[in-house]
């Protein structure tokens, strides 16, 4: 009986609370049962699920505060921008679900969002906007937001928050 079996392997590596953390996944095609379950249960280790999700008992990080950071942005319209110092104020959160304002020129921007199950990533959004936020949290008091929007107004912005004590 012939067994022809391919094995492809990912390796994910992330910063989480206990350091950098290494996870490493399999993706099996096969023909034959024998070698491929015992691959499958290889696949099947704790550690080895291939995912990014957050370590069990790592606690969802808490967003709520004041956020200080530069928006630096490009646009056909207006070229290569930076506004200055921006504040966000993420007001409420409840496990991954979070609400905040920030203002600007045109006035108050109430946004609500979530964070991803990795723990690192979160986008909000607001009723009012035609764009994403897009994020990443760089350390405990630390992140990075940027907003994508596509259409005549088509803009790309990021900022690097750090939050006020």
């Amino acid at each position: 009986m012939s067994v022809e079996l391919q094995c492809f392997a990912v390796i994910l590596l992330r910063l989480g609370k206990a350091g950098l953390v290494v996870e490493l996944g399999f993706k099996i095609i096969k023909n034959g049962r024998g070698a491929a379950a015992a691959l499958a249960a290889l696949c099947a280790l704790p550690g080895t699920s291939g995912t990014t999700s957050a370590l069990a008992g790592e606690p969802i990080p808490n967003l709520v505060g004041t956020w200080i950071g530069e928006n630096r942005t490009v646009s056909d319209k207006k070229g290569y921008r930076v506004w200055g110092q921006k504040t966000i104020e993420i007001t409420e959160q409840q496990d991954r679900r979070f609400r905040g304002h920030f203002t600007y020129p045109e006035g108050t921007k109430h946004f609500f969002g979530v964070i991803y199950p990795d723990n690192t990533s979160f986008t909000w959004v607001a009723s009012d906007s035609k764009g994403y936020n897009h994020g990443r949290i760089l350390d405990a008091d630390r992140i990075g937001a940027c907003y994508v929007e596509s259409g005549e107004e088509a803009t790309a912005g990021c900022a690097e928050l750090v939050r006020r004590k």
